[in-house]
């Protein structure tokens, strides 16, 4: 197989590598479309590394691709099915080791780039809102750094959940992309203040804006802390999230052990595969680059103000 590898001096190269060879509950995927994360960039740069059981400096964590080869015992999809997944790592390549408990159905009506940037996304957003937040219809939901892959995801799973939707963008020129998702009211950060109350704030960007989150709560709210590229340290009013009863949660999916990332995969598919299928939920992709170009790819993502995913995908997925 080919994939792109970390170097120690974090330089990426594109390298030929044995293939894969599923062991048990294990296929090997051929790889068709492969997103680009924050935590790829984080992994390059030493700060994130693979947990045990994933390639150590092949990364990716989410990919699109059809089952090129099943292990004994595996029961779940059979070769040549069109899947998704979030990996450990590994994705970014021509072939990845995915256990067939984390495998949901790519739908045919959607295209490798979309799919590809589908279930990291996704799956985050999804797990945050509705398993640890616990969103109903009718909610007020605030999300923050809206514009990004999770943000984008959110803003559409709630609006498909009937809750009433408010989207934080810095970038004026992002507003109207993240409103036409379902953001009922797009504000810059500064604007946020005395928006409230939400029952859920998806927290995305970090530290500057828990102050405000906490002034902005309902009673009884849950504020989910996701991201952290904005600062990690705030000093919190205890007193304040007391007197809303309220609940703040954590959450990473990388590490998480199977069974927990096989339950998130089960509630993702069971209610969002089937909208994306029918397009009431989209991938907005930005760019798509092939493997040989890894290197444009990651400075394209890491050069900010974009709106949608940076894809990479092997020739049979363009």
């Amino acid at each position: 197989m080919r994939c792109v590898a970390i170097k120690t001096d974090g330089a990426l190269v594109v390298e030929e590598r044995p293939d894969p060879v599923a062991g048990r509950g294990e296929v090997v995927v051929e790889v068709r479309a492969a997103g680009l994360n924050a935590a790829d960039l984080m992994q390059r740069r030493g700060m994130y590394p693979a947990p045990p059981g994933s390639p150590a400096d092949i990364p990716g964590m989410e990919l699109a691709g059809v089952v090129a080869s099943v292990a004994d015992g595996v029961t779940s999809v059979s070769t040549g099915d069109r899947v998704m997944a979030v990996v450990g790592g590994g994705a970014q390549a021509t072939h990845c080791l995915v256990h067939e408990r984390v495998l949901m159905r790519a739908p045919d009506t959607v295209d490798w780039a979309e799919a590809g940037g589908f279930p990291e996304a996704f799956m985050t957003a999804h797990d945050a809102l509705f398993t640890q937040c616990g969103l109903a219809m009718g909610d007020r939901v605030a999300v923050h750094g809206a514009a990004g892959g999770v943000g984008t995801a959110a803003v559409q799973l709630a609006h498909a959940a009937g809750a009433h939707v408010t989207a934080t963008v810095r970038d004026s020129a992002r507003h109207d992309d993240v409103r036409d998702l379902g953001a009922d009211l797009v504000i810059t950060p500064d604007q946020f203040s005395g928006t409230g109350p939400y029952d859920v704030i998806l927290e995305l960007v970090g530290a500057p804006n828990m102050a405000a989150n906490l002034d902005n709560l309902a009673i009884g709210g849950r504020i989910s802390v996701i991201g952290v590229g904005g600062g990690f340290a705030a000093d919190l009013n205890l007193l304040a999230l007391m007197s809303k009863r309220g609940a703040i949660h954590g959450s990473t999916l990388r590490a998480r052990p199977l069974e927990q990332k096989a339950d998130a995969a089960r509630r993702l598919e069971h209610h969002a595969v089937g909208l994306l299928g029918d397009g009431r939920l989209r991938v907005p992709v930005l760019d798509t680059f092939a493997l040989d170009e890894v290197e444009a790819a990651y400075d394209r993502f890491a050069a900010g103000g974009k709106l949608g995913k940076i894809v990479l995908v092997n020739e049979e997925g363009v």
